[in-house]
């Protein structure tokens, strides 16, 4: 058999690359400046760094022996993970719902793209943003509209005492300001 056919080791795992599921019948609701840096990583991703990454392998392809050429295994393990990134983001790309935050009416209560200060069960005071599955950044006060925080969170006014179910106990959460601004 063509080593052309057969996996660079016998512990190389697939990962999958399908989209992380959202909950059943839910919209993968995403906004417009997440879409955005999904479509720049995107962008990023199949414009600048695949090809460079193609053309190192194609030098080192030339080199002769493969087997134990660091350029062309690591090049080629490198082009796997681009794919598999670029497959993941076209598939998201693709059923992601834009929700400008900046549109929303009832700007008195907590939906998707609101950004909600809360003091918590310890008396601190804390900032999130609720956004969609695939912008979140914690470091940043972005969470998912479908952790716990932002589930108990949603429909709640100013004032509102909030029971959050997390999985390590119920903690409460006291909403203290509702802003829809961008991100």
């Amino acid at each position: 058999m063509s080593k052309a056919f057969t996996k660079e080791t016998d512990t190389e795992e697939e990962l999958d690359d399908a989209p992380a599921p959202l909950p059943a019948g839910s919209k993968n609701y995403i906004t417009p400046e997440g879409f955005q840096r999904l479509q720049d990583e995107l962008k990023q991703l199949w414009r600048v760094e695949r090809p460079k990454v193609v053309e190192v392998v194609s030098w080192a392809a030339g080199n002769g022996d493969r087997s134990e050429n660091g350029d062309y295994i690591y090049g080629k393990k490198r082009l796997r993970e681009i794919d598999r990134r670029v497959r993941f983001l076209t598939k998201r790309l693709e059923i992601a719902e834009v929700v400008d935050p900046a549109r929303q009416t009832s700007r008195d209560r907590v939906y998707f793209g609101a950004t909600v200060t809360y003091v918590d069960g310890q008396d601190r005071e804390r900032t999130v943003r609720i956004v969609g599955i695939d912008e979140t950044r914690p470091e940043e006060g972005e969470i998912s509209w479908i952790s716990p925080l932002a589930r108990a969170l949603m429909r709640a006014q100013e004032g509102d005492v909030v029971e959050v179910r997390a999985p390590g106990g119920v903690e409460t959460a006291e909403v203290v300001e509702i802003r829809y601004d961008k991100g």
